[in-house]
């Protein structure tokens, strides 16, 4: 029986959490309790803005509901880490779709895990290899959560640097943003030393430390980190405009699409067109338009042309 009220309703909060409905007398039969006391426990719960829905009946159930607010969670051992290991696996690459939001929770979780549970989650990271597509650099999770704790709190971060021509460096910044390009990390940050806004390649960062030194957000010079990091990334490369037609319906294409290059145009009911501006990794976005599935024509530029066409005669021989 839990006679301590806080950690008996924390274990009620845990179990409710588990999608289900659990009659009054099998939870309290689990906490040891009365079901008057699970009663008064779960009035607790609703007036700390856990929604827990009741059900009448002969042994009415309990189960909690989606409410306005995100409650605070409550998670046993292992239900932590598997949580960890997967934002870990997912940050530790700019898989499409896992953003900063991602890399914040990674943080917030690994502040709180006790020592024996991330022990168990750097074992497990460390006997598994993620299977991943592109060409994009393997990150130590733990430089993600450190420089996500510094954008969250505002704090001045140092780092290690090494530049594309090898060039190493150590950089004094007040971190902005982190932004995944569905390839690589960036961080968006105001250099210090260089009194100006710049981007930073996280795999090509190292020994990151938050001073603990607070600063005053500057305001960005473009309006969002990632319009800044587009407009800095093309300002160095030669970019093309891309035009590509599907044989397939717009909404079928869009699922397969990657996001960076925008909504399908519908052309009819069975075809639709691509317009996007692009980096000159035309090689990768041959491949990535040959492996969506769905029959395609480059309609320009003539340099994707020659990629796709290289691609498939590489594909012909290949199959001999």
């Amino acid at each position: 029986m839990t006679t301590d009220t806080p950690a008996r309703l924390l274990q009620l909060l845990s179990l409710l959490q588990t999608p289900r409905e659990w009659p009054g007398g099998e939870l309290a039969e689990r906490l040891g309790v009365s079901r008057r006391t699970v009663r008064r426990d779960v009035d607790r719960l609703r007036e700390l803005g856990y929604p827990v829905q009741a059900s009448k009946g002969a042994d009415g159930g309990y189960r909690l509901i989606a409410g306005k607010a995100m409650p605070p969670l409550v998670l046993d051992d292992e239900e932590a880490v598997a949580i960890a290991v997967g934002l870990r696996a997912g940050a530790g690459h700019a898989v499409e779709g896992v953003d900063e939001a991602s890399v914040r929770a990674l943080a917030k979780l690994e502040q709180v895990l006790p020592g024996r549970l991330r022990h168990r989650v750097s074992v497990l990271q460390a006997a598994t290899t993620p299977l991943t597509s592109g060409d994009g650099a393997s990150i130590a999770p733990e430089t993600l959560t450190v420089m996500a704790s510094a954008v969250a709190g505002r704090e001045r971060l140092r780092f290690a640097y090494r530049a594309a021509d090898g060039t190493e460096s150590r950089r004094l910044t007040e971190p902005y943003r982190l932004v995944s390009t569905g390839q690589r990390w960036y961080l968006v940050a105001y250099d210090l030393d260089r009194g100006d806004w710049r981007t930073f390649r996280v795999d090509r960062v190292s020994e990151p430390f938050a001073t603990g030194a607070r600063f005053a957000p500057r305001e960005m010079p473009t309006g969002s980190a990632a319009e800044y990091l587009r407009q800095s990334m093309w300002g160095r490369q030669v970019t093309y405009d891309v035009s590509v037609s599907f044989a397939a319906p717009a909404e079928q294409v869009a699922v397969e699409l990657p996001g960076w290059l925008g909504a399908p145009e519908p052309v009819d009911a069975g075809s639709c067109r691509v317009r996007a501006t692009v980096g000159d990794a035309l090689d990768w976005l041959a491949f990535r338009l040959a492996v969506l599935g769905f029959e395609f024509t480059v309609e320009g530029p003539e340099e994707l042309v020659r990629c796709v066409r290289e691609l498939g005669a590489r594909l012909s021989r290949a199959a001999g």
